[in-house]
């Protein structure tokens, strides 16, 4: 284990879908100026996000890019179904059950997972289990009232 572990936040998805959530969590992790690296089970979702991402707010622009694309090693954002790191993504997204595989380079690891889905759920806890035992520092998300996030754990 490294000095400072990947951090690991699970983010509980009661009110909001993946759609309006990981835009706004992309944004504030360009804030931070952290790259971000969000890996999908699925190539066809993935191609799904990068459309929505280019359309889901009249008044953002979230420069972004597919793995498959070239000069993906360059995109702040960089969508991918596949292992690896290829933008040297500070933060990594995990969404859709996708493993996180090596977290060699990741400063903190966001687990998004559907609060309706009790497989997504089952899978959570168990990341949990599994992140908690080795070493990582955990956190777990869940949406307020008031759109906002509240950290429970």
């Amino acid at each position: 284990m490294t000095a400072n572990p990947c951090e690991v936040w699970f983010y509980h998805l009661e009110r909001s879908p993946l759609e309006a959530v990981l835009p706004e969590l992309l944004e504030k992790t360009l804030g931070r100026g952290w790259k971000a690296l969000v890996r999908g089970g699925d190539p066809r979702r993935i191609e799904a996000l990068d459309q929505h991402l280019w359309t889901w707010r009249e008044d953002s622009f979230l420069p972004h890019g597919l793995a498959s694309e070239p000069m993906a090693e360059r995109q702040p954002v960089l969508l991918t179904a596949a292992e690896g790191n290829p933008n040297s993504g500070d933060a990594l997204f995990l969404i859709d059950g996708a493993e996180p595989g090596d977290l060699s380079g990741v400063s903190r690891c966001i687990l998004l997972f559907d609060g309706r889905d009790d497989q997504a759920l089952a899978q959570a806890r168990g990341r949990w289990s599994t992140f908690k035992k080795a070493g990582h520092p955990v956190s777990y998300w869940r949406q307020g009232a008031e759109r906002g996030w509240e950290k429970q754990a």
